[in-house]
């Protein structure tokens, strides 16, 4: 692979995409959205193999099928080898990136992050003076950037969890975790970034982590970048499903469907299902509904691995097949666990009218009282 000898470590992984017959191809929601054949799970995959034998031009318009790719795992659970293409995709970008090729939205989003960063460690700032966080306590919470500037109330609903259930102050991470900068295609900026976060961390006892991306970044690509984070590292919907007995039922039962949306990051990327539906139906006093399509064949929301950025109208147009199959499910409320999930179908259900809370909000409501059992 002389062209991007990066991907020679991946050749394996190609060759199966690119000899494959296709059978994923009705599991991406890029390519369902926009159905293209060059950003099937096929065409990206097969786009990064000619690239890397010097097949087609290094440029932008043949780099970009690398980033038509939310990561959300769902061809690799439709694939009978259980191929890795998120990964592969990801190598792919910091390949192009490296050979000068990347989409406008890829190179925006590198040279605006550290503007990004100062302003999400401006927003936990503030956030921990609001609420009366302790940088000295033991116990870290790693929000997430996305809950942190573009959804304060669930911020501030994370603190208000976070602090019952560990049973003291929190201390709120500042800065972000730089998974947007793998994202974009700068692995070696994000593993210097990580090593920066990993240290940072290292004084607390434990991290408890509220978005899910942010959860994945620290456990997988941490680790893939040869950084460890030398503390443990907990998912806020983890911790509190292991305490179901604390939780108290915060609904009346009024028939209108809650309905439990599993965002990619969660399920099929960290392998978490059951705790978030045992902790909504311990608040609801029944079990959440369900879309059609759930678990490891759940539905993604079109906001994760930059595709907002690369290719916004494709995003929203998942978003929207998104909310179509919850009205057609039966509609009433939508529950997520993804601060990007959240924002993206909020903005997507304003004209509905479809209320989208995220399970953070959940949790903080059943432990403002006691349980009564």
């Amino acid at each position: 692979m002389r062209a991007l000898p990066l991907l020679e470590p991946r050749r394996a992984e190609l060759e199966k995409c690119v000899f494959c017959p296709k059978l994923c191809r009705s599991a991406c929601p890029v390519s369902n959205a926009e159905p293209r054949e060059t950003i099937t799970p096929w065409g990206k995959m097969s786009a990064a193999w000619m690239a890397a034998h010097g097949d087609t031009p290094t440029d932008d318009s043949h780099a970009a099928p690398a980033w038509a790719c939310t990561g959300c795992f769902a061809c690799r659970e439709a694939c009978d080898h259980r191929n890795p293409v998120t990964d592969v995709l990801l190598d792919a970008r910091d390949a192009l990136v490296r050979a000068g090729a990347a989409p406008g939205g890829a190179t925006r989003a590198l040279a605006g992050f550290t503007r990004h960063d100062a302003e999400t460690r401006a927003a936990a700032r503030d956030l921990a003076a609001r609420e009366r966080c302790d940088a000295r306590a033991a116990t870290a919470l790693l929000v997430g950037c996305g809950y942190l500037r573009r959804a304060p109330r669930e911020a501030r609903d994370a603190v208000e969890a976070a602090t019952k259930i560990s049973g003291g102050p929190v201390a709120v991470v500042e800065g972000c975790c730089g998974l947007p900068l793998r994202l974009a295609g700068d692995a070696p900026a994000f593993a210097r970034h990580a090593r920066q976060t990993a240290t940072s961390l290292g004084r607390f006892a434990r991290v408890i982590v509220v978005d899910a991306g942010c959860a994945l970044a620290l456990r997988q690509r941490f680790p893939e970048a040869g950084v460890d984070v030398p503390t443990r590292v907990e998912l806020l919907v983890e911790v509190a499903a292991r305490m179901l007995s604390e939780l108290s039922p915060v609904a009346r039962d009024t028939g209108e469907p809650v309905r439990w949306h599993d965002p990619c990051q969660l399920g099929r990327g960290l392998g978490i299902y059951e705790a978030p539906r045992a902790i909504l139906a311990r608040a609801l006093g029944r079990a959440p509904d369900e879309l059609d399509e759930r678990r490891e064949y759940g539905m993604c929301s079109g906001a994760g691995g930059l595709l907002p950025s690369t290719m916004p109208e494709t995003a929203r147009a998942i978003a929207h097949a998104r909310l179509e199959a919850h009205e057609a499910a039966g509609g009433g409320r939508v529950v997520t666990a993804c601060a990007s999930s959240l924002i993206a179908l909020r903005k997507r259900a304003r004209p509905s009218n479809i209320p989208v809370d995220d399970l953070v909000t959940w949790i903080a409501s059943s432990l403002r009282h006691p349980s009564l059992g």
